[in-house]
Protein backbone atom coordinates (compact mmCIF):
# COMPACT_ATOMS: atom_id res chain seq x y z
CA UNK A 1 0.00 0.00 0.00
CA UNK A 2 1.72 3.35 -1.00
CA UNK A 3 0.57 7.31 -0.70
CA UNK A 4 -0.62 8.08 -3.76
CA UNK A 5 -1.09 11.89 -4.80
CA UNK A 6 -2.89 12.38 -8.54
CA UNK A 7 -4.30 15.57 -10.43
CA UNK A 8 -7.63 15.89 -11.47
CA UNK A 9 -9.45 13.21 -9.97
CA UNK A 10 -12.71 13.81 -8.76
CA UNK A 11 -16.09 11.67 -7.90
CA UNK A 12 -19.09 11.97 -7.31
CA UNK A 13 -21.14 9.35 -4.00
CA UNK A 14 -24.28 9.51 -2.02
CA UNK A 15 -22.93 7.21 0.23
CA UNK A 16 -25.05 8.12 3.71
CA UNK A 17 -23.50 7.52 7.70
CA UNK A 18 -19.86 7.53 8.73
CA UNK A 19 -18.49 4.47 6.78
CA UNK A 20 -16.63 3.80 3.84
CA UNK A 21 -17.74 6.04 0.38
CA UNK A 22 -18.95 4.39 -2.65
CA UNK A 23 -17.55 5.64 -5.63
CA UNK A 24 -20.58 6.82 -8.29
CA UNK A 25 -17.90 7.77 -11.14
CA UNK A 26 -15.70 10.68 -12.45
CA UNK A 27 -17.15 13.89 -12.62
CA UNK A 28 -16.72 15.10 -16.46
CA UNK A 29 -13.50 16.60 -17.52
CA UNK A 30 -11.94 15.11 -14.17
CA UNK A 31 -10.53 11.72 -13.45
CA UNK A 32 -11.88 8.61 -11.90
CA UNK A 33 -9.71 7.06 -8.59
CA UNK A 34 -8.82 4.13 -10.03
CA UNK A 35 -5.97 6.43 -11.11
CA UNK A 36 -5.02 6.03 -7.26
CA UNK A 37 -4.70 1.89 -7.88
CA UNK A 38 -6.42 -0.44 -6.14
CA UNK A 39 -5.49 -0.86 -2.13
CA UNK A 40 -3.22 2.09 -2.07
CA UNK A 41 -4.02 5.61 -0.46
CA UNK A 42 -4.49 9.01 -1.08
CA UNK A 43 -5.65 12.55 0.78
CA UNK A 44 -9.15 13.52 -0.07
CA UNK A 45 -11.87 15.88 0.41
CA UNK A 46 -15.37 15.32 0.49
CA UNK A 47 -18.26 18.26 0.14
CA UNK A 48 -21.39 18.94 -0.37
CA UNK A 49 -20.89 22.53 -0.44
CA UNK A 50 -21.21 23.22 3.53
CA UNK A 51 -20.06 20.35 5.11
CA UNK A 52 -16.46 19.07 4.87
CA UNK A 53 -13.65 16.18 5.59
CA UNK A 54 -10.45 15.99 4.56
CA UNK A 55 -8.38 13.53 5.50
CA UNK A 56 -6.53 10.06 4.20
CA UNK A 57 -8.67 7.48 2.03
CA UNK A 58 -7.89 4.02 0.70
CA UNK A 59 -8.98 3.14 -2.74
CA UNK A 60 -10.42 -0.21 -3.65
CA UNK A 61 -11.08 -1.24 -6.98
CA UNK A 62 -13.75 -3.91 -6.33
CA UNK A 63 -16.80 -2.08 -5.91
CA UNK A 64 -14.92 1.41 -6.30
CA UNK A 65 -14.72 2.36 -2.51
CA UNK A 66 -12.67 5.06 -0.62
CA UNK A 67 -11.97 3.73 2.99
CA UNK A 68 -12.25 6.71 5.43
CA UNK A 69 -8.73 5.60 6.64
CA UNK A 70 -7.89 8.86 8.92
CA UNK A 71 -9.57 12.41 9.07
CA UNK A 72 -7.63 15.24 9.56
CA UNK A 73 -10.09 17.82 9.48
CA UNK A 74 -13.39 18.09 9.06
CA UNK A 75 -17.36 20.33 9.83
CA UNK A 76 -17.73 17.83 12.43
CA UNK A 77 -15.16 18.88 15.16
CA UNK A 78 -12.06 16.72 13.04
CA UNK A 79 -14.46 13.48 12.90
CA UNK A 80 -15.91 11.83 10.16
CA UNK A 81 -18.92 13.81 8.71
CA UNK A 82 -22.48 11.78 9.41
CA UNK A 83 -24.08 12.61 6.00
CA UNK A 84 -26.89 12.30 5.24
CA UNK A 85 -28.95 11.61 1.91
CA UNK A 86 -27.87 13.59 -1.10
CA UNK A 87 -24.72 14.04 -3.36
CA UNK A 88 -21.29 15.00 -2.93
CA UNK A 89 -17.64 15.32 -4.43
CA UNK A 90 -14.51 13.47 -3.04
CA UNK A 91 -11.67 14.75 -4.20
CA UNK A 92 -7.90 14.46 -4.28
CA UNK A 93 -5.72 17.11 -2.69
CA UNK A 94 -3.08 17.91 -0.65
CA UNK A 95 -3.90 18.63 2.65
CA UNK A 96 -1.76 22.23 3.73
CA UNK A 97 -0.76 20.38 7.16
CA UNK A 98 0.94 17.64 4.90
CA UNK A 99 3.59 20.43 3.79
CA UNK A 100 5.08 21.48 6.79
Amino acid sequence: MALVLADRVKETTTTTGTGTYTLAGAVSGFESFGSIGNANTTYYCCSDGTDFEVGIGTYTASGTTLARTTILQSSNSDSAVNWTSGTRTVFCTLPAEKLS
